[in-house]
Order: C-alpha cells, then sequence, then structure tokens
C-alpha cells in the first residue's frame, strides 16, 4: 500500500470528493465547498475516479519553484556572507546585502540559505539560554534583594495586594516584609527605611528593572538620572543593581513562590482577611520561615553598617523636588500652591531655590539650607486639565478609586439639576 503525503488543502479536497462520491451531497454543495466551477470539480473527480487520491497531489510538487533566484546570485549572496557577515543574523545581513553590495534577497530566502549552508542555526534547533547557579555572598547584607510580588494572598477573602519582600542573598532569609495595597515608590521608601532602622545599611540592593528603582529613559531631559529611591540610597553610599531578567534575582523569586503557597495557607487558617492583620501575622511567620529555609553564612561578620553620622531617616527616605520661589513667595508642588509665610527669612527667597520634602508618612516641609521654612496652602484642591499619570504597579487601586469616585459624582448628580450641555469635570489625582 501506498502512502500519500497530502497538504492541508489536498486532504479538504479529498474528504469532499469522497462525500460526493458516496451520494451524500450534491455537486452543486461540492462546488460551494471546494469554491470551484462545476466542470473544475468533474475533473477532480474523474480524476479520482482514474488515479485516486494521488490525482489530487500538484504535479509541480518536489520541482523548483518557477520563481526562483538563479543559482548565481545564490552563490554570491552566500559567498558575500560567509566573507564577510558570518556571525550576522539573517534580517541585518540582508539589510548589508541590499545597502552596500547591491544583492536583493528577501529576509526569509537568505534564511533558509544561510540555514542549509550552516551559517545561521534555526530558532527551534536553538539550545535553551543557560542560566549558571552564583555562589552566594559571603555575609549578611553584602546583597539584599528586593521585589514586590502582586498576588491574591488572601485568596477569594479580599482583592489582590503585593508583599514587598527583602531577602539576603547570603543566606536566603527573609529579612523584612510588608504588603501594600499596590507597590509604589512612598512605599518601598517607607518599607526601606524600616529595615534600614532595624539592620543598618546593607552594601547593596538587588532589584528589577522597576521605574522605582532605576530612570528608565535615556533621553528623559533634565533631573540628576536617579529616582527618588535611588537618592536615597545614594545619600547613604548604598548601591542599587537591577537585573537584567527574572532568573537573575532568583533567591527573591523562589521565596515568593514558597510564600505563595505556604503564606497563603497560613494566613487562611488564621482567617486573616486585612492588610493590617497580615502586617501583625508577619513578624512571627518570618521568624519559623527563616528557621526553616535559612542558610548559614560562610562568613559570620554583618555587612550591614551603621547611619552615617547625623543622617535623619525620615529626611533621607521621603519625596524630595526642588522648586522655586516666585517674586510673591509662592511655589508650586504636586499640582499645589504653596505661600510662604513673609518673615525676614523668606523675604530674601524670591528666584531662590528651596526643597518640598514629602513624607511617606504624610508630613510635608520646605526646606532651605537646613531651615524648615512656615507655608501655608493655597487652592489646594486646584483643577486642572492635564490626566494623572499612574504608575503600572499602581493602576489596580487606581482604578477602583476612580469608580468610587464616579460612583459618588453619579448619585450626587442624582440629586441635583442636570448640567448644561458640554460642561465637564476634572479631579485631581495624586500619585506616589
Amino acid at each position: 500500500m501506498a502512502v500519500v503525503s497530502m497538504s492541508d488543502k489536498e486532504f479538504a479536497r479529498l474528504d469532499v470528493l469522497l462525500t460526493l462520491e458516496a451520494g451524500r451531497i450534491r455537486t452543486a454543495d461540492a462546488c460551494t465547498l471546494l469554491g470551484l466551477q462545476r466542470r473544475q470539480v468533474f475533473r477532480l473527480l474523474r480524476g479520482f475516479r482514474e488515479r485516486g487520491a494521488v490525482s489530487l497531489l500538484s504535479s509541480r510538487r518536489g520541482r523548483p519553484s518557477n520563481n526562483r533566484l538563479p543559482e548565481a546570485v545564490r552563490e554570491l549572496a552566500i559567498a558575500i556572507v560567509r566573507e564577510r557577515y558570518a556571525d550576522f543574523g539573517p534580517t541585518l545581513a540582508c539589510e548589508k546585502l541590499s545597502q552596500l553590495h547591491g544583492c536583493r534577497v528577501s529576509r526569509e530566502t537568505l534564511r533558509q540559505w544561510m540555514i542549509a549552508e550552516g551559517l545561521w542555526l534555526d530558532r527551534r534547533r536553538r539550545l535553551p539560554s543557560v542560566h549558571q547557579p552564583r555562589n552566594r555572598r559571603a555575609r549578611v547584607g553584602e546583597l539584599v534583594q528586593i521585589d514586590g510580588s502582586q498576588h491574591f494572598w488572601f485568596e477569594n477573602r479580599g482583592p489582590e495586594y503585593t508583599l514587598i519582600a527583602y531577602v539576603d542573598d547570603a543566606t536566603s532569609r527573609l529579612l523584612h516584609a510588608a504588603f501594600v495595597p499596590s507597590e509604589s515608590t512612598f512605599d518601598d521608601l517607607r518599607e526601606t527605611k524600616a529595615y534600614v532602622a532595624r539592620f543598618g545599611r546593607p552594601i547593596a540592593f538587588y532589584s528589577d528593572k522597576h521605574a522605582v528603582f532605576r530612570v528608565s529613559k535615556r533621553e528623559a531631559a533634565g533631573g540628576n538620572g536617579m529616582t527618588q529611591f535611588g537618592r536615597a540610597l545614594h545619600e547613604l553610599n548604598i548601591d542599587i543593581l537591577c537585573a537584567n531578567s527574572a532568573p537573575a534575582k532568583g533567591r527573591v523569586e523562589r521565596s515568593f513562590g514558597t510564600l505563595q503557597d505556604r503564606l497563603v495557607k497560613e494566613m487562611r487558617l488564621a482567617g486573616i482577611d486585612t492588610i493590617a492583620a497580615a502586617n501583625a501575622f508577619l513578624p512571627g511567620f518570618i521568624d519559623s520561615y527563616n528557621e526553616r529555609f535559612g542558610k548559614a553564612p560562610s562568613d559570620l561578620v554583618d555587612a550591614h553598617r551603621p547611619l552615617p553620622p547625623g543622617a535623619v531617616l525620615d529626611d533621607v527616605f521621603a519625596w524630595k523636588e526642588e522648586r522655586t520661589v516666585t517674586n510673591s513667595l509662592s511655589l508650586q508642588s504636586d499640582r499645589v500652591v504653596f505661600l510662604l509665610e513673609e518673615t525676614e527669612a523668606t523675604r530674601a527667597l524670591a528666584r531662590q531655590r528651596v526643597t518640598v520634602i514629602d513624607d511617606p508618612d504624610g508630613r510635608l516641609a520646605i526646606r532651605h539650607n537646613g531651615l524648615d521654612l512656615p507655608y501655608r496652602t493655597f487652592d489646594k484642591v486646584r483643577r486642572v486639565t492635564q490626566a494623572a499619570i499612574v504608575e503600572n504597579k499602581r493602576l489596580g487601586p487606581m482604578l477602583a478609586l476612580v469608580a468610587e469616585m464616579q460612583k459618588g459624582r453619579e448619585m450626587t448628580r442624582s440629586k441635583r439639576a442636570p448640567r448644561r450641555r458640554g460642561q465637564s469635570e476634572q479631579h485631581l489625582f495624586k500619585t506616589g
């Protein structure tokens, strides 16, 4: 029995012809299914009756295409690639052949030629990327991996929340953790301040490339190239390293895999369904976690360093921005206008730069040369026209807030007269 290899189109035609030959469909139905005229269907049916399924195979199968480029073009392209672009990929090599040598071939054609000549390896045949393990750091506090994991930590008892965790590279111990509604710069500043206050200054933090930790846009204009988080670490002489991939910071990633299993179940048994209760539960869980999964460091000397003399953590881990004081002793920050109280110290600050310090706990100060200036708020809730900028990790809570505000506006609107056509409302959103 001969085995016939057929394409999907040829096999579909065979199925229709078998059904037509058996009398289960009419010729008109076969024409519709095949998209052919009656004479073409009868021609296919006649060939099928005479020679069987082989009659449906294309007569050009196995023959070179009529559109195939001449062999001389193939030899020229391969010779140039082999001589000058042996380590180039097909796309770049195709561009260079066209730009520099006037040899115009398609990228896919060149790719097939390079594969046949052993100059390129098909993606399906490539070996997967290898992520080799690296040795742990020798001392506690040399490298602390920091990351946030958004997850249904309370299962169906609550929405998604984020767990910020600090994992020591030398021991895999969970040194600090906290639940937050959604990770933001203020959350990372606040939790890092708590970490440094308890353990001291580590040598370096290891994080992903989230915008909290690094300026993603190289072409960003203005500023010093640091995020608020990076500026705080710079003031304490703590380095920040960013991983290129998730496997590179495998210790904290594996820790989250364990926490999403064990911590979720432990909180279920304890009946915890709020962030406040979860954060109160964490210290005891961390102790048991470290006892179970922690490793002993190869060097018992703790690498954490004490705080520099005179360092005030509340000031270091605050959001700081410089602003210029106007001639009327006013300045604007976060869409709010502040008026400096007219005193002997503030009268000389017109056109001078001052620092606005916004603490994660809600305290705000305006400072110049170490002196806190008296101020009052003017037009605190200003109506603005620009849209709010929301970090990706805060999108969920922001949408929830928007939904609640819209619901409140609808209830208020139903109690008053309808607005005139064309009226609109704008609202102010404060982002972290």
